[in-house]
């Protein structure tokens, strides 16, 4: 679904994306956690094909972003952390305007307004104008703005900045919701309480390097996945292509570190997994369930990368 390798982006008095290399499945949402001027904005701009880096490559749903900017616009929705809403417009008007610049040729105009609105919350504000709306619905209103057209992949930039506690719990469920209707999302953020009840993996950035990536555990009582790690002394690219063909895993995430994945035990249990991987003589150091959450993964992710920089 997303795929990026060796970006590198510069400013014009500093290196922002050092070699930056990740993957990313269907149907999942990402936290890309970082330090502010880590470089988590740069590399979501790059990622919806608004800039273009120095060197690398960004494939969205099969599509480059540096040779077809246009078709990528149209696999993602982009929501900035400032962004501007008309406060003259109703909201219906709004959604009207953004639909007509952003859908896909053939759409109906009034279909995906009315799925947009659905899908955001926001059907009960309709006619009501951009100006008198509160802080949380104002952010549903982009939200539903970058949807309008449909597209598989959504980034989000800051999206629970000031919001008060019961817009950030809302905007939660909002995005389960939108995982649970197809979308594959990437949020970035400094603060790790704002991620914690929705994230099923993490990107980390530091001083614009990706230092990890890697599954988190499950979120939601719906997801039937246990979250495995495992370490090999040695991979081949057999064994990689074996494992993401399995019918009960998803979400494989392939590191110098090791393996991370997604297990549905309802199809298979993490014991039958590890009995599998034994029975093929594959040369395991380590395999457990993944019980730590973001917080935990986060520090000791710094942690481990400012130790190695010492």
């Amino acid at each position: 679904m997303i795929f990026i390798k060796d970006l590198i982006y510069d400013y014009s008095d500093k290196r922002a994306l050092h070699k930056v290399s990740f993957e990313i499945d269907e149907g999942s949402i990402t936290a890309l956690v970082g330090p502010n001027g880590s470089g988590k904005t740069t590399l979501l701009r790059s990622m919806a094909a608004l800039a273009k880096p120095l060197s690398g490559e960004i494939r969205i749903n099969g599509f480059d972003a540096f040779t077809q900017p246009r078709e990528v616009h149209l696999q993602v929705g982009y929501l900035q952390d400032l962004f501007g809403l008309y406060d003259q417009l109703t909201v219906i008007q709004s959604l009207r305007f953004t639909a007509h610049s952003r859908m896909k040729p053939g759409m109906n105009v009034n279909a995906a307004v009315e799925l947009a609105a659905t899908r955001a919350g926001i059907n009960g504000f309709l006619d009501k104008k951009v100006s008198s709306l509160s802080r949380g619905m104002r952010q549903r209103v982009g939200i539903a703005q970058a949807i309008i057209h449909q597209p598989p992949v959504l980034l989000l930039d800051e999206p629970a900045s000031g919001l008060d506690p019961e817009a950030r719990y809302s905007l939660s469920h909002l995005l389960l919701a939108l995982r649970d209707a197809g979308m594959t999302i990437i949020v970035s953020s400094h603060i790790l309480a704002e991620l914690e009840d929705y994230s099923t993996g993490m990107l980390v950035i530091q001083e614009g390097r990706m230092i990890e990536h890697r599954l988190l555990k499950a979120v939601t009582e719906k997801d039937n996945y246990l979250h495995i790690f495992l370490r090999l002394t040695q991979y081949s690219n057999a064994f990689i292509e074996f494992i993401k063909t399995m019918e009960s895993v998803k979400e494989v995430i392939v590191t110098d570190k090791g393996i991370s994945l997604k297990l549905n035990e309802k199809l298979l249990s993490s014991q039958q997994l590890l009995k599998i991987l034994v029975l093929n003589d594959l040369p395991i150091v380590e395999f457990g369930q993944v019980k730590m959450n973001l917080q935990d993964e986060y520090i000791k992710t710094v942690s481990n990368y400012r130790q190695s920089k010492a």
